[in-house]
């Protein structure tokens, strides 16, 4: 049997498929709910790889890999051909590439410090010049990047979009952590990526997780109560419980629970909220200041302000992009959602609240345009120099949200709006006094064309496989550890475990990295040192 593996190497987490290249089928899916690199998003494990070597971020990206091989059930004889897909720094850690050139903005302090912009074309090589992939003995193949800060995965949403072959002005987002975003007007695309965090996948929300069996998804109102709609192991929304969301209590039982509450449960849930009177930002007007849904999972004025982050990042962008082109919101015919957030979102829910410009009438839903991408290029050679091709002839401008002034006006108002309760009125007052595209109000009843019903449309006749943990780790000996434990009690997420040698296990995918540090802050810095850490290999536990 000859497999290949297409594999989205997505800042929040992988997705792979085993394909049978003979038939061309899809056998089977498997998702991990988190990335295996420190931190919640891109700008941290850029400052991982930067801080504490890329070695250390290539080693567990592969061993992530290596894990969805296992998962997928892949031997190594049976490999033929792995397909790569995601944002310039995953691909390039994945690949051993230097991130160098993608972590300083500018072509001053570049020629300052002497780095090279790496190539990142398309390319098939062999595993063997992959360190850690040697084993495999099979081809490796990658898409190519727009530009080298415009990647694969955005050339991926542009693609799949269908933008390219019509006059409209459009824009496209995938609704993730990084928040890929490309708008179109006439010939030139304006790109550009916002650090929304990972609140729209469900994450850095108390009871959140990603999209997976068994997590809310959306919600609605029946006569004052709160009907949750929960994702079944198929991934299609099914009637949960309906809920008092100021008590929590079960008003009807519905057929299925829930561990948790998904991004696109959170837009939904806010949306409903703020059109029935349970929320007034930034406070939730119940007694407690919860609101209440199935299965004791709850929503909280902190969950809420995480949320507005993430959906004032995302417009911000949006805003941006049209300041750099030139336009008006209002011009902007028709919106793409991409990712599993921009699948299973409602996209009329997500447009009242700001995540599709207001007066959008059409809107289509894409699903996981990466991993659709990594597919075609697995099975055809033909299909990845075409994409060369629309790479390097795309006219393309790239915008710099961290540098770009107007993307920090219209992020500190966003702030304002979401965190501070600052009125609509006011807000529209002031992008106008900034000389920012301005905000109309929510259209009704917008063409939404839902292109598929899951963000991974075909899962295989082996189904989906789930990965909670990705089971990835570091290491170091801690010499004359003093015992105090005080490393394992103050990390936030339970990643520290030490064993009777002093040998410190933190499980990569719990641990914050940058944003948290509390261990490194606990202990002495000459004992417990992240510059001492090792990628932990399977083979070390023999």
């Amino acid at each position: 049997m000859r497999y290949g593996v297409a594999v989205d190497l997505g800042t929040s987490g992988y997705r792979a498929q085993k394909i049978d290249l003979d038939t061309k089928e899809i056998k089977r899916t498997v998702i991990t709910l988190r990335n295996p690199l420190p931190g919640a998003n891109v700008m941290d494990h850029m400052d991982f790889a930067i801080h504490y070597g890329q070695d250390l971020a290539h080693g567990l990206s592969i061993n992530a890999v290596k894990n969805l091989f296992q998962t997928l059930d892949v031997q190594s004889g049976e490999l033929d051909r792995l397909s790569i897909c995601g944002n310039p720094i995953q691909l390039s850690i994945f690949q051993g590439i230097s991130i160098e050139d993608l972590a300083y903005a500018g072509e001053r302090k570049k020629k300052k410090y002497n780095i090279q912009e790496q190539n990142r074309d398309a390319r098939i090589i062999s595993s063997s010049e992959i360190s850690g992939l040697e084993e495999f003995n099979c081809e490796v193949v990658v898409p190519p990047a727009i530009k080298h800060e415009v990647g694969a995965d955005a050339l991926a949403l542009i693609t799949k979009s269908g933008m390219l072959d019509s006059d409209e002005i459009s824009i496209a987002t995938d609704y993730g952590t990084n928040a890929e975003m490309a708008l179109k007007v006439k010939d030139i695309i304006y790109t550009g990526s916002a650090a929304a965090g990972p609140a729209l996948e469900g994450q850095q929300i108390k009871h959140g997780t990603l999209a997976s069996p068994f997590a809310i998804s959306d919600f609605e109102f029946e006569n004052g109560a709160l009907r949750n709609y929960v994702l079944s192991e198929e991934m299609k929304s099914d009637p949960g419980d309906l809920i008092d969301p100021k008590t929590g209590e079960v008003l009807d039982e519905g057929q299925i629970r829930a561990k948790g509450i998904t991004g696109t449960g959170v837009i939904a849930l806010i949306e409903k909220a703020m059109g029935h009177d349970l929320v007034e930002l930034p406070k939730i007007k119940t007694p407690d200041g919860l609101i209440h849904l199935q299965d004791r999972i709850t929503f909280s004025e902190r969950d809420l302000k995480e949320a507005g982050k993430a959906i004032g990042a995302i417009r911000a962008g949006h805003i941006t992009l049209c300041a750099a082109a030139g336009i008006q919101l209002t011009d902007i015919d028709t919106a793409y959602m991409a990712g599993a957030a921009g699948t299973y979102m409602d996209a009329e829910k997500a447009q009242k609240i700001g995540l599709i410009p207001y007066s959008t009438g059409k809107i289509a839903q894409l699903g996981n345009t990466s991993l659709a991408v990594a597919k075609e290029i697995l099975l055809s050679e033909e299909r990845l120099w075409e994409l060369q091709d629309i790479a390097s002839q795309i006219i393309g401008t790239h915008i710099m949200f961290a540098t770009a002034p107007e993307f920090r006006d219209a992020y500190v108002l966003e702030l304002a709006y979401w965190e501070e309760g600052m009125p609509f009125k006011m807000f529209k007052k002031y992008l106008k006094k900034k000389g920012l595209p301005s905000l109309d109000e929510p259209i009704s009843n917008p063409v939404v064309d839902k292109r598929v019903e899951r963000d991974i449309p075909i899962l295989g006749e082996e189904g989906l496989h789930v990965l909670e943990r990705v089971g990835t780790y570091m290491t170091m000996v801690v010499a004359d550890c003093p015992e105090c434990r005080k490393c394992i009690r103050v990390c936030p997420n339970e990643a520290i475990t030490i064993d009777e040698e002093n040998r410190v296990m933190i499980s990569t995918d719990l641990c914050e990295g940058a944003h948290c540090q509390k261990c490194i802050r606990a202990c002495p810095p000459d004992k417990f040192s992240w510059e001492n850490l090792e990628v932990f290999k399977p083979e070390q536990q023999e």
